[in-house]
């Protein structure tokens, strides 16, 4: 199954952001051993490194690039794909991004800690725990 993970998951994970680190940390597991195709649009990496090395440190921020990089499918958006993203009705610019490649590169869910930011998703948007509570069903 092929799932695009936004941001806030990974930050989570590599700021081990509580409450949500586990759940968080079991879905960027589960893609790094396999278990998941993951997805992670483009658009975020440089938001990702940023956030990282600010509350963290540069090497930590390599590392999450490293990771990143080595597990998931990069997600990028053409000029046509950033047109259909800017046509789509939401309230946040790269919420419809995120939409738009989860979409272009056949995802099954938007993987995400704020699911009703995408309620003009044609991928439905879950978050980590409640994928994996119904993750049997799912996978």
């Amino acid at each position: 199954m092929i799932v695009t993970v936004d941001i806030n998951v990974l930050l989570d994970v590599f700021q081990k952001r509580e409450p949500h680190y586990a759940a968080s940390a079991q879905v960027v597991s589960m893609v790094s051993n396999g278990t998941l195709a993951g997805v992670f649009p483009a658009h975020g990496l440089t938001t990702l490194y940023y956030l990282v090395r600010k509350h963290a440190s540069k090497p930590n921020a390599e590392t999450a690039m490293d990771r990143v990089l080595s597990h998931f499918q990069i997600g990028n958006l053409d000029a046509a794909g950033w047109r259909e993203a800017r046509l789509l009705p939401f309230a946040d610019f790269e919420d419809a991004a995120v939409a738009t490649v989860a979409r272009s590169t056949g995802s099954s869910f938007i993987i995400t800690r704020n699911v009703g930011d995408f309620p003009a998703s044609q991928v439905p948007a879950i978050s980590p725990t409640d994928f994996l509570s119904q993750l049997p069903a799912k996978v």
